[in-house]
Order: C-alpha cells, then structure tokens, then sequence
C-alpha cells in the first residue's frame, strides 16, 4: 500500500506526514518545488502480538504501509499537464491524500491569497482531470493511428480501447473523475498500468488549527473518504515519549494517535485487510484487497505459492485464540481446507497447499 500525501503549497502536508509517520522533515518547502519524502510505517495490530505470543517465532513482522509526501503541485500546470518527473511520483501511488488547508496562520501565507479549502480541492480536481484528458487525447490518437495501419492487434481489440477510452474522456470533459464512472472489475484492470490520477481513490484531509472544528465538505464521489486531523497539535505530540502524549491526548481529547486513525482510514480508503501466517520461524501480517480470493492471497505470500495453489488451510483467528492453540483448533473441527473460489476473510490464519 502507497499512499501519497498531496495538495497546494503551505497547506500542512510535510507537518501531516510527520504526524503520521513520526518523521522530523523539516516542513516549509518552497511553492512549486518538487521534492518526495517518504516513510515505511509498521501497522499496529494487536491480533499479531498474540499471534507472537503464543508461537514464539525467530521473527514477528507486521504489514506495512508507504507514505510519500510530494510536493510540487501548486495549481498551474494547465493545458501542458502535470511534469514528468511530478507525474510519475503521482502515478506511483495506490491513493492520495489530499490535505486541505483550514487553519489561518500570517506567518504562513496561502499563495491564493485567503484560505478557502473548497476552492483549493476545485484547483487539484481540475488538475488532475486535466491530466487525465491530456493523457486520454494522445492515447486515442496513437489507437487511431494503430487501426488505420492494421499492424499488431485485431481491429475488434483497437475498437474496444477506443470506445473505452471515448467514455473516458466524456466523463472527463463533464468535470466526472473516472472512478466515477461505474467501471467492471476488468475494465480497472485493463487501465492499471497507465496511471490515470482521477482513477485513483482519495482521502480528503482537513488540516485544522488547535481546537477548531471542520468546516462541511461535501465530497460525494465514490472510492472516497473526508477525515480531519489537527495536524500541528498531531505532529508536536507525534514527537513525545508515550507517556506525556498520553497526556496530553487527555487534554485535547483525542482519543487515539493520527497514526493509528490514518492506517485504518488507509485500509478502508484502498479497500484491504490484514490475513496472517504463522509458524516458529515466523508470525506475519499480509494486506489483501477486500473480497481476494485464496490462490491471490497465496500470491502475496509468494508468486510460486499462486501457480501451484492447490488448497488453503484456513482458521479464524478468533477461534484460534478462543481454543488456544492449533491442535486444540483442529480437534473442535475450526480448521478448514478451502479451495479456488474461497473469499480470504479479515483476520483469517492461512497455510498454502501448493505443488510447483
């Protein structure tokens, strides 16, 4: 999972990936600057520390997720798009979040001159689609010049790219983000490796001051999530020994640290979930899309364990701890063998079959 932490300059991004990741980047990077921080976060999950407890691995690892705060859009790019070396930063990324600026402050002055954080999501909308539309015009051209040569693919394959790519642009030209549109599973794997930024789901962040409350932001787009954050007050307490961080959350009272809320939004935001193995060389932690089946789970894991899938032995991790144990598990009858079409379950213990 990679998400990159977006929007305009002095909007708080660095201070929000500090907070998220407990990094120290000095924040206050120049507008228009293209500069890429980034962060390997552990995901805190209980279930793997019982999990380790009782099978005292060599080594307990847990999931991972990627932060990268990228800086660089400022609302400008127009009709020439995003630049190369900005754009494939972008197109790297699983999902975005957006940071908006809510928070006044004179010392940190907004480059539009006032803060308003619905006419800033307008201009990084706009931006992105306008990206997208470029990218979609050269693309049907070279389709068009492809069929008209009749070299390489069959004319019905050229066509089909062709009217997918027409719908695209319609919806693009109407101001419609592509993960708008409705688009089958197999559509969205067709277009995986081209990068499209309006296709990709979005995390809006209302960056506050300490103390205030969000403003209302409706944003009513699908495979898209609205969450708020203080993030100075985050980022300063992101910085203390766990001891006065506790206390200070019971001053302002917040309930749980941003890191543990952003790893959660961020499974929710990329539709994923945690599965386990376990064993006395290892206790881990797995991230799979929500509704995976076995054999894409067991490719996680390892690509040969994909090819040669033959069954998973699966065991609720609750039924795991309720009985204590494997032996004690499969004696009641909770170890089951699942085959192809199994739907891999949050918090399912899985063991491969495989033969390669």
């Amino acid at each position: 999972m990679r998400l990159g932490i977006i929007g305009l300059p002095q909007t708080g991004k660095t201070t929000i990936f500090n907070a998220v990741t407990r990094g120290d980047i000095p924040t206050g990077i120049s507008a228009g600057r293209v500069q890429v921080n980034t962060a390997v976060v552990d995901v805190p999950d209980p279930r793997v520390d019982k999990l380790s407890a009782m099978f005292n691995p060599k080594k307990t690892i847990y999931a991972k997720i990627t932060y990268v705060d990228i800086a660089g859009l400022d609302g400008s790019a127009g009709k020439s798009g995003i630049s190369g070396s900005l754009l494939n930063q972008l197109t790297q990324m699983d999902g975005f979040i957006h940071v908006l600026r809510c928070f006044e402050d004179d010392n940190v002055p907004h480059q539009e001159g006032s803060v308003d954080p619905v006419r800033d999501l307008h201009m990084m909308d706009s931006e992105f689609i306008i990206n997208d539309l470029i990218f979609l015009e050269r693309k049907l051209e070279r389709l068009a010049d492809e069929r008209r040569k009749g070299a390489g693919r069959d004319k019905a394959s050229i066509d089909r790219d062709i009217q997918l790519f027409e719908k695209m642009q319609t919806a693009l030209n109407e101001e419609i983000p592509l993960r708008d549109m409705g688009m089958s599973d197999d559509e969205i794997a067709s277009l995986s490796g081209f990068g499209f930024l309006t296709l990709k789901p979005v995390m809006l962040l209302l960056n506050l001051a300490e103390g205030k409350s969000a403003p209302k932001i409706e944003y009513p787009h699908q495979h898209s999530l609205v969450v708020d954050l203080q993030g100075k007050l985050e980022m300063d307490m992101a910085k203390l020994p766990p001891e006065d961080a506790e206390m200070f959350m019971e001053e302002y009272g917040i309930e749980e640290l941003s890191l543990n809320r952003m790893i959660k939004y961020s499974y929710d935001l990329l539709w994923q979930h945690s599965f386990f193995t376990v064993g006395p060389d290892e206790c881990r932690a797995w991230t799979v899309r929500n509704g995976a089946l076995a054999p894409e789970a067991a490719g996680v894991i390892h690509t040969d364990l994909q090819k040669g899938f033959i069954r998973a032995e699966v065991v609720a991790y609750d039924d795991l701890i309720a009985f204590g144990g494997m032996n004690e598990v499969k004696a009641k009858g909770k170890l089951r063998l699942e085959g192809k079409e199994y739907v891999v379950k949050d918090g399912d213990i899985l063991n491969i079959r495989f033969n390669i």
